[in-house]
């Protein structure tokens, strides 16, 4: 029976079926947030969203039976628990405040849907190698603060009067966001020679060490990949293994029978 719903649950219907389910829960609590649909078709909605709920918890309920005690094991098993738990708390009284945590059911969809799963497993795997880079990002920009600060910090103390104005005024030249009109050509029509400030930084955050995220992040995602694919043959190997087990039993007992048969048709033979 468990392994029959086991794959039920595993099937690519069943995936699009809740996919279908979680998205028309998100288009339904996006459409409440409008008092003129709130007004005419509450009520309906809320049934609805009843609905939506019940559903979820006999999914959960399903996989939970399904699974036994291997079910809590999984990280994004745990994830769709807590989430479906969460949309069980009454959303008046003292804990209507939780209302607001409805939308988080649509992150289900990222323990659905297989290629999110890899995204979210390739930015955890990413962390180590972010975490050296903002390490970097942070030397060079405490360095870059400190010389902007020493550099324009008088003729220019709104933006770089101390090391956190300094900071922010790169930040914001970091993002590309305006940097030119708004502080670069303002600082260079007093420093002509500012250009080889700002140019050498923009090129050493916004493009290189920026890229070095990205790079980060995709090489964490192909690993990822690879992992997941590495898995997915584990699992084609084992099965392609219990067959030939299976086979491999068939064939004795054929031959078996085959023995028995020989043995019982000269027995009879000798007896006649």
């Amino acid at each position: 029976m468990r392994e029959k719903l086991r794959a039920i649950i595993e099937s690519k219907a069943w995936e699009y079926t809740i996919i279908s389910i979680i998205a028309l829960n998100a288009i339904t609590l996006g459409i409440e947030t409008s008092q003129t649909v709130q007004q005419h078709y509450g009520p309906i909605l809320r049934t609805l969203d009843d609905i939506v709920v019940g559903i979820y918890v006999v999914e959960i309920s399903l996989r939970v039976y399904a699974y036994g005690l291997r079910f809590f094991r999984g990280a994004w098993n745990l994830f769709d628990f807590i989430i479906v738990s969460i949309a069980l708390v009454p959303t008046t009284g003292p804990a209507a405040i939780l209302r607001s945590l409805r939308i988080l059911r649509i992150l289900r969809l990222i323990s659905v849907v297989p290629s999110l799963r890899r995204v979210i497993g390739g930015l955890v795997l990413a962390l180590p190698g972010m975490g050296s880079i903002m390490l970097l990002l942070s030397l060079v920009y405490y360095v870059f603060s400190v010389m902007a600060t020493q550099l324009y910090g008088e003729t220019f103390p709104e933006w770089f009067g101390t090391i956190g104005a300094s900071a922010y005024s790169l930040f914001q030249i970091m993002t590309l966001e305006g940097w030119s009109d708004a502080i670069v050509r303002p600082v260079m029509d007093v420093y002509p020679n500012a250009w080889m400030f700002f140019i050498p930084f923009i090129l050493t955050t916004a493009l290189t060490v920026l890229n070095l995220f990205i790079g980060v992040i995709v090489a964490a995602m192909e690993e990822e990949h690879e992992k997941e694919m590495e898995e997915h043959h584990h699992y084609v190997r084992m099965e392609a293994s219990e067959i030939m087990k299976e086979l491999r039993t068939l064939r004795q007992d054929v031959a078996k029978l085959r023995r028995n048969r020989k043995a019982s048709h000269k027995q009879k033979v000798e007896m006649t």
